[in-house]
């Protein structure tokens, strides 16, 4: 969310940041809004002058009492009175403003950083770097879920029966190793100086509004029935929450959070062949990284963020690239964000299996998360990145660590966490 200050100072930059982003639709909302302002910043002013009059008058009434002008102080409490009910109706209207001026804003997309690639959506991203080989083998890989299978691994269809589309039983080693790369993910951001948190797994409304747009929430949350509480779609949402009405020391930064939470997802929208699968589902696990700092820092930070996910999917021998995503493809809070894509060998083509954003002042305007300097209180800059989700990171794994015979290799860091397992071994037919 942009300050209000700022809208109403640079109306022609911010009209040209929405239309960088393709949303043209949004241009009146800024002289809309623009004016909202003005009134309500009128209706202040009136009240300011107001009350200043009626303390003045409130002087004079006991002056003209202790004088013996009872007249004179009667009409001056009326006054006063009338003053009150004039205030009373400006507080109104000032309060129906800021909800008006508020809603509006919440709209209206954040600065873009000069460096997006302008482009309408996902098409229009740019790779920015390929880090490893993508090979592909010159034997068949089958379907993921047909590799988890074959260890005995999965079972979708009680899982369907269960709790519907979207949901799977993970077994045996898969399920081991679901939790092995879960776990490795942790240690590799602790050992990074990352700290680890378990945060909640639900969150209030003002937090979800806090941490994301309207349309995510729409497309992502689910809801609590009867209660205020939203299921979390991402351990962002509650770590960034955390520091909801804060004023953070400014000796203490930067938060440096590394978090693990399950993940639930309505996915409104989600079709094509690669949807089916483990690829998009309403429930996952995931390991983020977040990080609270100072303005001048957040762009370093941005690099230090997602060069941790290459550095680790790199780790397990799987190949990927960092994708920058254009002006289009931006959520309305970000700043800047790119894609980290793990190489897929069966489809021959990369597949997102991370983002990382920079959401610059955003949600830290939205969640009054204030940083204490020396020369006052001004508001934190705010990132979040994937480590890794399982299972989509599983797919690539796989596919990527897969043998001839079927078996799959698992790569030397990750064998204490498998019971120092060199591979995995179908089920024999």
């Amino acid at each position: 969310m942009l300050d209000i200050k700022f809208v109403r100072e640079n109306p022609e930059l911010v009209k040209e940041n929405i239309k960088k982003k393709f949303q043209d639709s949004k241009l009146p909302l800024v002289d809309e809004v623009i004016a909202m302002d003005a009134k309500r910043r009128a209706a202040q002013q009136e009240v300011d002058n107001l009350k200043a009059e009626r303390n003045k008058i409130s002087k004079e009434i006991g002056a003209l009492m202790s004088q013996g002008k009872k007249e004179e102080a009667e009409e001056a409490k009326a006054k006063v009175s009338k003053n009150s009910e004039r205030v009373a109706e400006l507080d109104k209207e000032y309060a129906e403003l800021s909800e008006k001026i508020q809603k509006i804003m919440y709209t209206i997309p954040q600065m873009i950083d000069a460096s997006v690639p302008i482009g309408k959506d996902d098409s229009e991203n740019q790779e920015i770097e390929k880090f490893g080989e993508p090979l592909v083998p010159d034997f068949e890989i089958p379907y993921h879920t047909d590799i988890m299978a074959s260890f005995g691994g999965i079972d979708m269809e009680a899982a369907g029966r269960v709790a519907g589309n979207g949901f799977y039983y993970l077994i045996g080693d898969i399920a081991r190793l679901h939790s092995a790369v879960i776990s490795y993910a942790r240690d590799f951001m602790i050992d990074r100086g990352f700290t680890y948190v378990i945060p909640p797994f639900m969150i209030h409304g003002n937090v979800v509004e806090g941490v994301m747009s309207f349309p995510e929430m729409d497309a992502m949350m689910y809801k609590i029935e009867g209660e205020d509480l939203y299921l979390i779609g991402t351990s962002e949402h509650s770590m960034i929450g955390r520091f909801i009405d804060q004023i953070i020391p400014e000796d203490t930064l930067p938060q440096t959070l590394t978090s693990y939470s399950p993940c639930f997802r309505k996915e409104k929208g989600a079709h094509g062949i690669e949807e089916r699968g483990v690829y998009r589902i309403h429930q996952f696990e995931k390991q983020e990284m977040i990080v609270v700092c100072k303005p001048e820092d957040s762009m370093f930070w941005y690099d230090k963020l997602w060069k941790n996910t290459v550095d680790l999917f790199r780790s397990l021998d799987i190949p990927v690239r960092t994708l920058e995503c254009c002006s289009g493809d931006l959520a309305d809070l970000k700043v800047k964000s790119c894609d980290v894509e793990a190489w897929s060998p069966r489809q021959k083509k990369y597949f997102e299996v991370g983002s990382c954003s920079n959401l610059g002042d955003a949600q830290a305007r939205r969640l009054r998360i204030r940083i204490k300097g020396e020369k006052g209180n001004y508001l934190a800059h705010t990132l979040n990145n994937t480590v890794v989700a399982p299972p989509r990171m599983l797919i690539a794994f796989l596919e990527n660590n897969l043998r001839e015979d079927g078996s799959v290799a698992i790569p030397k860091v990750l064998q204490p966490y498998m019971g120092n397992k060199q591979e995995l071994i179908p089920n024999k037919k």
